[in-house]
């Protein structure tokens, strides 16, 4: 090997050696990071299992349900089961700790709220919303659950705050399917668009913003395009290709002398792409990659879009449509619609546009080192308790890498923010793994909690 090579390789291996200031009293860190949450439960027999199936979601369980992390610690699997399935613990106030935390330790006057339908593919049809469903992450129609996650993204990081379960109207309409789930009364039908509307609602006064993203299931619906101009919010949603626009800023057909004036004809929005001149495209640097900067092509025109039938008129927005290469170095295409003024920099939209694709690192890591899809319930508190704890140990894991991204920012020997970014990561999520065991052992009482009855008083 040549001596270049060499000497590159071990600067890899020293930084692959994480510093013992990343990881000193990680563990007392874990305790006093689940204390605000462990406070809003009321009882001590919840506070204790919160706290173990936190530590376990942290761990290097290959699959975190209740019976993984239940033989892991040695607890009995039916009380761990009745802590996250059906005991009467209310999920709300841990979800708004969160949210405010994030807002605090992230939030940014500029940031990007982020409204995503992620689905979870299931067997059977007893659990609760499983049928046969559109799965955006499949990209079909399959038999599983959709949840509603609102993700916040700021220039320092990006993380799930909320979620909404989708109830399809059959089930909201069958009171036997309801009692055997356990559905609050309470709960009635809502679109998906609504679920994230009621969570802009609940949340936005928490998360300082100036942008609302999201796919273009969220993006198609002039309905939601309306609602949230009329909340005030700045949008720019995806939208489908086959969208239909009339592009205003082109001059009218000649006037024939009967009827009335005619207007430019709708067209498909990639069809209008496609006629665009080479000069029509200006490129935006958006950020560096560990392949170069990444860069991004934007065209915009102020459109009309045609609307649902019956929705009546969504009046005039403007449409941004971006391209860049792919993998495979094929141009990949975008499409949004916006409610910003017409003067926004393109180098807003190209950096609004990177944190609307941000949500699916946040499922990401969310499911690969917090367990967010291993939940095995089927009640409707259960999904939300296992998805509010995952979600709270996801922030604890993005805590700790910000907190070693800054030890690690004084070593200025290395040409590469991105390996140093990625060995910290590393580093810390094999860490800890490690001391979520100890956590959970400290946590465990020296007998087992055995009658898990007080918790139904919770």
């Amino acid at each position: 090997m040549e001596r270049r090579f060499e000497v590159r390789k071990q600067a890899i291996l020293n930084e692959a050696k994480i510093k013992p200031a990343v990881s000193k009293e990680m563990l007392e860190r874990l305790e006093q990071f689940t204390d605000p949450f462990i406070k809003c439960l009321k009882r001590p027999e919840p506070k204790e299992y919160a706290q173990i199936y936190i530590g376990g979601l942290l761990s290097d369980l290959q699959r975190k349900n209740v019976e993984s992390i239940a033989y892991r610690y040695d607890l009995e699997r039916q009380n761990l089961q009745r802590f996250v399935g059906w005991a009467p613990w209310d999920h709300s106030p841990l979800l708004e700790e969160l949210v405010k935390q994030v807002g605090v330790n992230i939030g940014e006057d500029d940031a990007v709220i982020v409204f995503d339908p992620s689905g979870f593919k299931k067997c059977g049809h007893d659990s609760v919303g499983v049928q046969r469903q559109w799965l955006g992450r499949l990209g079909k129609i399959d038999n599983g659950q959709v949840g509603i996650y609102m993700s916040y993204a700021s220039r320092i990081e990006h993380a799930l705050v909320d979620v909404r379960l989708y109830l399809p109207e059959d089930w909201a309409k069958d009171k036997a399917r309801r009692k055997k789930c356990g559905i609050p009364n309470s709960v009635r039908f809502q679109t998906r668009l609504d679920l994230a509307l009621e969570m802009l609602q609940t949340n936005g006064q928490y998360l300082p913003h100036q942008w609302i993203a999201g796919d273009d299931e969220m993006g198609r619906s002039s309905y939601f395009r309306r609602r949230l101009d009329a909340l005030g919010e700045w949008y720019l949603l995806d939208i489908p290709s086959n969208t239909n626009i009339r592009d205003i800023a082109l001059p009218a057909p000649p006037y024939t002398g009967h009827g009335r004036p005619s207007k430019q004809p709708f067209q498909r929005v990639d069809v209008w792409r496609d006629s665009l001149p080479a000069d029509a495209w200006t490129c935006v640097d958006v950020r560096d990659g560990d392949k170069g900067p990444l860069k991004l092509e934007i065209a915009t025109t102020r459109v009309v879009a045609r609307t649902e039938r019956g929705r009546g008129d969504a009046g005039e927005e403007l449409l941004v449509v971006t391209r860049c290469l792919d993998e495979n170095d094929k141009l990949k295409y975008d499409y949004h619609l916006c409610n910003a003024p017409s003067d926004t920099p393109l180098t807003t939209f190209a950096r609004v546009v990177k944190a609307e694709h941000r949500v699916e690192d946040s499922l990401k890591r969310s499911k690969s080192e917090a367990g967010l899809a291993d939940y095995e319930v089927r009640t409707w508190s259960g999904w939300y308790h296992h998805q509010t704890l995952s979600l709270i140990a996801t922030w604890f894991l993005i805590q700790e890498t910000r907190r070693g991204e800054k030890i690690y920012s004084s070593n200025h020997g290395s040409s590469d923010p991105v390996i140093i970014s990625d060995v910290v990561a590393s580093s810390l999520r094999s860490k800890t793994c490690r001391l979520a065991d100890t956590f959970c052992a400290t946590k465990k009482r020296s007998k087992r909690v055995g009658s898990f009855s007080l918790l139904q008083a919770t």
